[in-house]
């Protein structure tokens, strides 16, 4: 498979990509414009230390690779949703609802 390099994407030891002299990922960016419906002048808004052309190279990298960036889109979804269903059957929890101040 052909490598192809992005401008102002890295790739760090584990593969994750990040955007150049910054302390974002690219998969932050993904998930402004997946949860948010945001346009890259709405990202760069919210998020003024990337410059534009940054989070277009991001959107690149993105479609470049979206079937693995998706996937791991997924696999956090899918975290976040077994730790949660944890959480609510904690111990304190289930105190809580035997002292009737949780349903």
């Amino acid at each position: 498979m052909l490598t192809m390099e992005t401008a102002h994407i890295y790739l760090d030891e584990r593969g994750v990509a990040w955007i150049d002299d910054t302390n974002t990922k690219v998969i932050e960016v993904v998930l402004d414009k997946i949860a948010y419906g945001f346009n890259p002048e709405e990202i760069y808004r919210e998020h003024p230390h990337l410059s534009l052309a940054q989070i277009y190279a991001a959107f690149s990298y993105y479609y470049d690779h979206q079937a693995e960036i998706d996937a791991e889109i997924a696999r956090q979804v899918r975290e976040v949703e077994e730790r949660a269903a944890q959480a609510s059957d904690s111990p304190a929890r289930r105190r809580l609802r035997a002292m009737g101040k949780l349903s």
